[in-house]
This record gives structure tokens, sequence and C-alpha cells, in this order.
């Protein structure tokens, strides 16, 4: 049992779940911002383009009605312009963490692919046991 506590306590406080819980608790946080906005601005908007009125009980953007089933695009619309506003913000939000969490860290050198010949200076790959512009054996000093 102490071994499964363990376990769960290294995963729960890895850098990757605490970023996960405050990106969270900051969407919901935001949500209210993102409500406001869609309410107070964009449902007008499509009210005005599609012609719905933007009054207490009416749909913006209209509804229509097929064998007595009312069909509300305007919640529809309300709803996937929130959501793509949420996930903008998120995303940014995640590229502005992953940002700054590589600002501490070095970057990796990649391996070296050319040498300089000893002899004529030529610029040769690393594996070359043998230079091609001046045909001298290359000796690997160990």
């Amino acid at each position: 049992m102490k071994k499964f506590i363990q376990e769960f306590k290294e995963f729960a406080l890895k850098g990757n779940v605490m970023n996960l819980a405050v990106g969270v608790i900051i969407g919901a946080a935001f949500q209210s911002i993102v409500t406001a906005l869609t309410s107070s601005f964009i449902n007008p908007l499509i009210a005005v383009v599609t012609g719905g009125t933007n009054g207490e009980g009416v749909t913006v953007g209209g509804t229509f009605t097929i064998r007595g089933v009312v069909f509300d695009y305007g919640s529809f619309i309300t709803a996937v312009i929130n959501f793509l506003i949420m996930a903008f913000v998120l995303f940014l939000l995640v590229k502005a963490m992953n940002k700054m969490m590589s600002l501490g860290k070095k970057k990796e050198e990649p391996a070296p692919t050319t040498k300089d010949c000893p002899y004529c200076f030529s610029k040769i790959s690393v594996k070359a046991t043998r230079c091609p512009f001046c045909t001298t054996e290359l000796v690997d000093k160990k």
C-alpha cells in the first residue's frame, strides 16, 4: 500500500499534472469572461446578421420549427463561438507555459559531422579514414 501511495504522489506532483491543473482552473475562471464577451458583443452581431433579436427568451439568430420541434441554432452558434474562444486562449496559455519552461534549459548542440584534415586543413567527414583532398591516411588519436 505504501508503494501505491508513493507512486500516486510522484504522479500527482509531476510538472505536467500540475500544469494541467493550473490550466483547468484558469480555464474555468476565464469561462465567465468569454460568456460575457459572447453575450454582450458577439450575440448582438449574430442577431444583426441573421435578423434575430437579442431579447429575453428569444434566441439570437432565431429558431426554426419542423413538425412542432423547435431547433435553436442561435444557441448552437453561441456555444461554438464560446468553444473556439476558450480553445484559442488555452492554446495561448499552454504555449506561453511551454516557452517559460524552456527558458532555463540549454540547447543541446548536435554532434559535429565534419572535422579538419590535420595535413591540408580541408573540411572532411568525421567518419573519413582518408582525406579526399590530400589523400593522407588519417589515424584516430585515442
